[in-house]
Protein backbone atom coordinates (compact mmCIF):
# COMPACT_ATOMS: atom_id res chain seq x y z
CA UNK A 1 0.00 0.00 0.00
CA UNK A 2 1.51 3.57 -0.99
CA UNK A 3 1.90 6.13 1.13
CA UNK A 4 -1.14 7.91 -0.45
CA UNK A 5 -3.49 5.55 -0.15
CA UNK A 6 -2.91 5.41 3.61
CA UNK A 7 -3.04 8.93 3.52
CA UNK A 8 -5.98 8.82 1.96
CA UNK A 9 -7.48 5.87 4.43
CA UNK A 10 -6.74 8.16 7.21
CA UNK A 11 -8.68 11.20 5.54
CA UNK A 12 -11.49 8.90 5.46
CA UNK A 13 -11.62 8.66 8.84
CA UNK A 14 -13.23 12.29 10.05
CA UNK A 15 -14.91 12.25 6.51
CA UNK A 16 -16.72 9.15 7.40
CA UNK A 17 -17.66 9.87 11.00
CA UNK A 18 -19.02 13.70 10.17
CA UNK A 19 -21.33 11.48 7.27
CA UNK A 20 -22.73 9.03 9.66
CA UNK A 21 -23.47 11.35 12.73
CA UNK A 22 -25.66 13.46 10.54
CA UNK A 23 -27.34 10.09 9.27
CA UNK A 24 -28.21 9.39 12.90
CA UNK A 25 -28.97 12.93 13.88
CA UNK A 26 -31.47 12.82 10.82
CA UNK A 27 -32.93 9.39 12.20
CA UNK A 28 -33.27 11.12 15.58
CA UNK A 29 -35.07 13.96 14.17
CA UNK A 30 -37.52 11.93 12.25
CA UNK A 31 -38.10 9.78 15.46
CA UNK A 32 -39.55 12.79 16.86
CA UNK A 33 -41.30 14.00 13.69
CA UNK A 34 -38.82 16.76 12.24
CA UNK A 35 -37.94 16.89 8.73
CA UNK A 36 -34.13 16.71 8.93
CA UNK A 37 -33.31 18.33 5.47
CA UNK A 38 -35.37 21.39 6.69
CA UNK A 39 -33.32 21.10 9.67
CA UNK A 40 -30.55 21.12 8.30
CA UNK A 41 -31.08 24.06 6.29
CA UNK A 42 -31.91 26.26 8.48
CA UNK A 43 -28.88 25.41 10.33
CA UNK A 44 -26.73 25.92 6.76
CA UNK A 45 -29.00 28.99 5.82
CA UNK A 46 -28.51 30.58 9.85
CA UNK A 47 -24.54 29.62 10.20
CA UNK A 48 -23.59 31.27 6.92
CA UNK A 49 -24.48 34.47 7.87
CA UNK A 50 -21.58 36.79 7.84
CA UNK A 51 -21.85 37.39 12.09
CA UNK A 52 -22.16 33.68 12.25
CA UNK A 53 -18.93 32.79 10.37
CA UNK A 54 -17.54 35.31 12.99
CA UNK A 55 -19.20 33.54 16.20
CA UNK A 56 -17.73 30.53 14.81
CA UNK A 57 -14.21 31.28 14.60
CA UNK A 58 -15.13 32.71 18.27
CA UNK A 59 -16.46 29.44 19.65
CA UNK A 60 -13.42 27.65 17.49
CA UNK A 61 -10.56 29.63 18.63
CA UNK A 62 -10.46 27.96 22.32
CA UNK A 63 -11.47 24.59 20.70
CA UNK A 64 -8.36 24.75 18.78
CA UNK A 65 -6.16 25.40 21.76
CA UNK A 66 -8.18 22.26 23.58
CA UNK A 67 -7.55 20.56 20.78
CA UNK A 68 -3.95 20.96 20.41
CA UNK A 69 -3.43 20.03 24.50
CA UNK A 70 -5.11 16.58 24.06
CA UNK A 71 -3.07 16.38 20.64
CA UNK A 72 0.23 17.06 21.60
CA UNK A 73 -0.34 13.88 24.71
CA UNK A 74 -2.06 11.78 22.00
CA UNK A 75 1.52 12.05 19.90
CA UNK A 76 3.16 11.04 23.21
CA UNK A 77 0.53 7.94 23.65
CA UNK A 78 -0.92 9.80 26.30
CA UNK A 79 -4.47 10.75 27.33
CA UNK A 80 -5.00 14.19 28.96
CA UNK A 81 -8.34 13.79 29.69
CA UNK A 82 -7.24 16.48 32.52
CA UNK A 83 -7.18 18.97 30.06
CA UNK A 84 -10.88 20.65 31.24
CA UNK A 85 -9.42 21.29 35.03
CA UNK A 86 -5.94 22.17 33.72
CA UNK A 87 -7.66 25.04 31.73
CA UNK A 88 -10.38 26.06 34.35
CA UNK A 89 -7.73 26.70 37.02
CA UNK A 90 -5.42 28.46 34.69
CA UNK A 91 -8.25 30.87 33.75
CA UNK A 92 -9.04 31.52 37.52
CA UNK A 93 -5.48 32.02 38.35
CA UNK A 94 -4.35 34.25 35.48
CA UNK A 95 -7.55 36.72 35.54
CA UNK A 96 -6.81 36.66 39.30
CA UNK A 97 -3.18 37.94 38.97
CA UNK A 98 -4.04 39.77 35.83
CA UNK A 99 -6.61 41.80 37.77
CA UNK A 100 -3.99 42.48 40.58
CA UNK A 101 -1.38 44.24 38.03
CA UNK A 102 -1.71 47.72 36.13
CA UNK A 103 1.24 47.28 33.62
CA UNK A 104 1.76 48.63 30.29
CA UNK A 105 -0.10 46.64 27.85
CA UNK A 106 2.37 44.10 26.15
CA UNK A 107 3.91 43.22 29.50
CA UNK A 108 0.37 42.68 31.24
CA UNK A 109 -0.71 40.34 28.46
CA UNK A 110 2.23 38.31 28.92
CA UNK A 111 2.29 37.95 32.43
CA UNK A 112 -1.88 36.80 31.89
CA UNK A 113 -0.62 34.10 29.21
CA UNK A 114 2.77 33.32 30.80
CA UNK A 115 0.53 32.53 34.46
CA UNK A 116 -2.34 30.79 32.41
CA UNK A 117 0.33 28.29 30.78
CA UNK A 118 2.72 28.04 34.18
CA UNK A 119 -0.53 26.82 36.10
CA UNK A 120 -1.68 24.29 33.50
CA UNK A 121 1.60 23.28 32.87
CA UNK A 122 1.98 22.75 36.38
CA UNK A 123 -1.40 20.78 37.57
CA UNK A 124 -0.55 18.30 34.18
CA UNK A 125 3.09 18.02 35.81
CA UNK A 126 1.32 16.45 38.66
CA UNK A 127 0.12 13.80 36.39
CA UNK A 128 3.02 12.61 35.01
CA UNK A 129 4.86 12.32 37.85
CA UNK A 130 2.63 10.10 39.38
CA UNK A 131 2.98 8.02 36.50
CA UNK A 132 6.15 7.92 36.28
CA UNK A 133 6.84 7.97 39.46
CA UNK A 134 3.94 5.83 40.99
CA UNK A 135 2.60 4.11 38.05
CA UNK A 136 -0.74 5.64 38.17
CA UNK A 137 -2.36 5.91 34.38
CA UNK A 138 -3.03 9.28 32.90
CA UNK A 139 -6.49 8.88 32.56
CA UNK A 140 -7.07 7.78 36.67
CA UNK A 141 -5.14 10.36 37.39
CA UNK A 142 -6.23 13.44 35.38
CA UNK A 143 -9.68 13.11 35.91
CA UNK A 144 -9.81 13.07 39.49
CA UNK A 145 -7.62 16.12 39.15
CA UNK A 146 -10.16 17.65 37.13
CA UNK A 147 -12.75 17.42 40.35
CA UNK A 148 -9.60 18.74 42.43
CA UNK A 149 -9.13 21.68 40.61
CA UNK A 150 -13.20 22.64 40.14
CA UNK A 151 -13.47 22.12 43.92
CA UNK A 152 -10.46 24.47 44.70
CA UNK A 153 -10.87 27.00 42.02
CA UNK A 154 -14.78 27.02 43.59
CA UNK A 155 -13.27 27.88 46.93
CA UNK A 156 -10.66 30.44 45.99
CA UNK A 157 -13.18 32.14 44.25
CA UNK A 158 -15.79 32.31 46.65
CA UNK A 159 -13.17 32.95 49.60
CA UNK A 160 -10.42 34.30 48.51
CA UNK A 161 -10.37 35.76 44.51
CA UNK A 162 -14.05 37.25 44.32
CA UNK A 163 -14.12 40.81 43.84
CA UNK A 164 -14.79 43.02 46.78
CA UNK A 165 -19.05 43.27 47.73
CA UNK A 166 -19.74 46.99 48.78
CA UNK A 167 -21.75 47.14 52.27
CA UNK A 168 -25.13 46.46 52.07
CA UNK A 169 -24.97 45.03 48.40
CA UNK A 170 -25.85 41.55 46.89
CA UNK A 171 -24.44 41.21 43.75
CA UNK A 172 -25.36 37.82 42.74
CA UNK A 173 -22.32 38.05 39.81
CA UNK A 174 -19.46 35.89 41.31
CA UNK A 175 -16.13 37.20 39.60
CA UNK A 176 -12.91 37.91 39.77
CA UNK A 177 -11.84 41.50 39.98
CA UNK A 178 -11.59 43.42 36.38
CA UNK A 179 -8.90 43.51 34.55
CA UNK A 180 -7.35 46.86 33.22
CA UNK A 181 -8.12 47.84 29.89
CA UNK A 182 -3.53 47.62 29.83
CA UNK A 183 -4.63 43.51 30.17
CA UNK A 184 -7.50 43.57 27.51
CA UNK A 185 -7.26 42.68 23.44
CA UNK A 186 -9.02 44.81 21.32
CA UNK A 187 -11.13 43.16 19.00
CA UNK A 188 -10.08 42.74 15.62
CA UNK A 189 -13.66 43.48 13.57
CA UNK A 190 -16.78 43.76 13.81
CA UNK A 191 -19.48 42.35 12.01
CA UNK A 192 -23.49 42.04 12.79
CA UNK A 193 -22.48 43.07 16.37
CA UNK A 194 -20.26 40.41 16.85
CA UNK A 195 -16.65 41.49 17.56
CA UNK A 196 -14.05 38.82 16.23
CA UNK A 197 -11.60 38.11 19.03
CA UNK A 198 -7.84 39.25 18.81
CA UNK A 199 -6.66 35.52 20.22
CA UNK A 200 -7.28 34.24 17.30
CA UNK A 201 -3.94 35.49 15.93
CA UNK A 202 -2.30 34.36 19.10
CA UNK A 203 -3.87 30.50 18.26
CA UNK A 204 -2.90 30.65 14.56
CA UNK A 205 0.97 31.48 15.81
CA UNK A 206 0.49 28.46 19.11
CA UNK A 207 0.02 26.07 16.04
CA UNK A 208 2.40 27.15 13.38
CA UNK A 209 4.90 26.88 17.14
CA UNK A 210 3.50 23.12 17.77
CA UNK A 211 3.49 21.75 14.38
CA UNK A 212 7.34 23.06 13.93
CA UNK A 213 8.15 21.82 17.62
CA UNK A 214 6.44 18.07 17.21
CA UNK A 215 7.18 17.16 13.54
CA UNK A 216 10.72 19.63 12.84
CA UNK A 217 12.76 19.21 15.85
CA UNK A 218 14.71 16.45 17.77
CA UNK A 219 12.86 16.73 20.75
CA UNK A 220 9.39 16.01 18.68
CA UNK A 221 11.43 12.86 16.84
CA UNK A 222 11.57 12.03 19.89
CA UNK A 223 7.93 12.70 21.64
CA UNK A 224 6.67 10.64 18.62
CA UNK A 225 9.27 7.76 18.23
CA UNK A 226 8.84 7.28 22.64
CA UNK A 227 4.83 7.34 21.53
CA UNK A 228 5.01 4.41 19.63
CA UNK A 229 7.39 2.61 20.53
CA UNK A 230 9.11 3.28 24.11
CA UNK A 231 11.59 0.52 24.12
CA UNK A 232 12.77 1.27 21.11
CA UNK A 233 13.25 4.76 21.95
CA UNK A 234 15.08 4.01 25.38
CA UNK A 235 17.55 2.06 23.41
CA UNK A 236 18.24 5.30 21.04
CA UNK A 237 19.22 6.80 24.05
CA UNK A 238 15.54 8.75 25.28
CA UNK A 239 14.65 8.73 28.51
CA UNK A 240 10.84 7.75 28.50
CA UNK A 241 10.51 8.53 31.99
CA UNK A 242 11.50 12.45 31.37
CA UNK A 243 9.47 12.51 27.85
CA UNK A 244 6.35 11.74 29.78
CA UNK A 245 6.40 14.25 32.41
CA UNK A 246 8.09 16.83 29.37
CA UNK A 247 5.27 16.14 27.30
CA UNK A 248 2.07 16.92 30.44
CA UNK A 249 3.95 19.68 30.71
CA UNK A 250 3.90 21.25 27.34
CA UNK A 251 0.04 19.78 27.04
CA UNK A 252 -0.83 21.25 30.11
CA UNK A 253 1.01 24.31 28.91
CA UNK A 254 -1.02 24.82 26.12
CA UNK A 255 -4.30 23.91 28.14
CA UNK A 256 -3.83 26.64 30.18
CA UNK A 257 -4.07 29.29 27.26
CA UNK A 258 -7.94 27.85 26.82
CA UNK A 259 -9.79 30.32 28.44
CA UNK A 260 -7.09 33.28 27.42
CA UNK A 261 -9.39 34.29 23.84
CA UNK A 262 -12.38 34.50 26.20
CA UNK A 263 -10.80 36.29 28.72
CA UNK A 264 -9.30 39.24 26.92
CA UNK A 265 -11.86 39.42 24.11
CA UNK A 266 -15.23 39.48 26.48
CA UNK A 267 -14.98 38.60 29.84
CA UNK A 268 -12.34 40.45 31.14
CA UNK A 269 -12.49 38.43 34.51
CA UNK A 270 -13.38 34.74 35.92
CA UNK A 271 -16.78 34.66 36.53
CA UNK A 272 -19.09 31.63 36.67
CA UNK A 273 -20.37 31.96 33.39
CA UNK A 274 -17.18 30.83 32.46
CA UNK A 275 -17.32 28.58 29.07
CA UNK A 276 -17.27 24.68 30.99
CA UNK A 277 -16.30 21.57 28.62
CA UNK A 278 -14.06 22.83 26.61
CA UNK A 279 -11.63 20.22 27.65
CA UNK A 280 -13.74 17.36 26.94
CA UNK A 281 -14.95 18.66 23.38
CA UNK A 282 -10.78 19.12 23.16
CA UNK A 283 -10.78 15.10 22.63
CA UNK A 284 -13.09 15.58 19.78
CA UNK A 285 -11.44 17.86 18.39
CA UNK A 286 -7.84 16.76 18.18
CA UNK A 287 -9.31 13.01 17.32
CA UNK A 288 -11.43 14.24 14.22
CA UNK A 289 -8.34 16.29 12.83
CA UNK A 290 -6.10 13.39 13.03
CA UNK A 291 -3.73 15.25 15.74
CA UNK A 292 -2.35 17.22 13.63
CA UNK A 293 -2.21 21.49 13.42
CA UNK A 294 -4.30 21.72 10.52
CA UNK A 295 -6.54 19.11 10.82
CA UNK A 296 -7.63 20.28 14.34
CA UNK A 297 -8.32 23.98 13.29
CA UNK A 298 -10.60 22.25 10.36
CA UNK A 299 -12.72 20.17 13.17
CA UNK A 300 -12.32 22.92 15.53
CA UNK A 301 -13.82 25.30 12.78
CA UNK A 302 -16.52 22.32 11.94
CA UNK A 303 -17.48 22.28 15.67
CA UNK A 304 -17.63 25.64 16.42
CA UNK A 305 -20.11 26.05 13.54
CA UNK A 306 -22.38 23.52 14.37
CA UNK A 307 -22.69 25.44 18.18
CA UNK A 308 -23.52 28.51 16.10
CA UNK A 309 -26.09 27.25 14.05
CA UNK A 310 -27.98 25.18 16.31
CA UNK A 311 -29.53 28.00 18.23
CA UNK A 312 -31.44 28.36 14.98
CA UNK A 313 -33.09 24.97 16.63
CA UNK A 314 -34.50 26.66 19.18
CA UNK A 315 -36.09 28.91 17.91
CA UNK A 316 -37.59 26.70 15.22
CA UNK A 317 -38.79 24.67 18.03
CA UNK A 318 -36.41 21.36 17.65
CA UNK A 319 -34.63 20.15 20.26
CA UNK A 320 -30.73 21.20 20.39
CA UNK A 321 -29.82 18.00 22.29
CA UNK A 322 -29.90 16.60 18.64
CA UNK A 323 -26.21 18.08 18.04
CA UNK A 324 -25.42 16.57 21.49
CA UNK A 325 -26.06 13.32 19.41
CA UNK A 326 -23.99 14.61 16.59
CA UNK A 327 -20.91 15.50 18.60
CA UNK A 328 -21.44 12.08 20.34
CA UNK A 329 -21.51 9.97 17.05
CA UNK A 330 -18.94 12.21 15.75
CA UNK A 331 -16.33 10.60 18.83
CA UNK A 332 -17.72 7.62 18.81
CA UNK A 333 -17.46 6.77 14.74
CA UNK A 334 -13.92 8.08 14.63
CA UNK A 335 -12.20 5.90 17.17
CA UNK A 336 -14.39 2.72 15.60
CA UNK A 337 -12.84 3.73 12.27
CA UNK A 338 -9.45 5.15 13.68
CA UNK A 339 -9.58 1.02 14.67
CA UNK A 340 -10.47 0.00 11.54
CA UNK A 341 -7.90 1.78 9.47
CA UNK A 342 -4.97 1.17 11.82
CA UNK A 343 -5.57 -2.52 11.36
CA UNK A 344 -6.22 -2.02 7.89
CA UNK A 345 -2.54 -0.65 7.19
CA UNK A 346 -0.94 -3.16 9.75
CA UNK A 347 -2.11 -6.14 7.54
CA UNK A 348 -0.97 -4.49 4.44
CA UNK A 349 2.12 -3.69 5.71
CA UNK A 350 2.54 -7.45 7.16
CA UNK A 351 1.30 -8.60 3.91
CA UNK A 352 4.27 -6.44 2.23
CA UNK A 353 6.55 -7.68 4.33
CA UNK A 354 5.81 -10.85 3.52
CA UNK A 355 5.85 -10.76 -0.16
CA UNK A 356 9.23 -9.11 0.43
CA UNK A 357 10.60 -11.92 2.62
CA UNK A 358 9.48 -14.28 -0.08
CA UNK A 359 11.00 -12.04 -2.77
CA UNK A 360 13.89 -12.71 -0.78
CA UNK A 361 13.89 -16.59 0.13
CA UNK A 362 13.83 -16.84 -3.92
CA UNK A 363 16.68 -14.70 -4.91
CA UNK A 364 18.65 -16.47 -2.53
CA UNK A 365 17.72 -20.11 -3.54
CA UNK A 366 18.30 -18.79 -7.28
CA UNK A 367 21.39 -17.65 -6.49
CA UNK A 368 22.37 -20.77 -4.91
CA UNK A 369 21.62 -22.98 -8.21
Amino acid sequence: MTKLRIRLLWLLVPASAIVLAFAVSSIALLAIGEDPLAAFRSMFEYGSRSNSLVSMVNRAVPLYVAGLAVAVGFKMNLFNIGVEGQYRIAALLSAAVGAALTLPAPLHIALIIVVAMLVGAGWAGIAGVLKVKRGVHEVVSTIMLNFIATGIGAYLLANYLRKPQPEGSVDLIIATRQIPESGQLPPLTRVGGIEMHSFVVFAVVLGIVVYLLIWRTRFGYDLRATGINPGAAEASGVDPRRMIITTMLLSGGIAGLIGMSDLFGFFHAYTLDFPTGLGFDGIAVALVGLNHPIGVAVAALLFGWVDRAAQILDLEGIPKEVIVITKGVIILSVVVAYEVVRRVVLAQEVKAAAAATRRLETEEELAAV
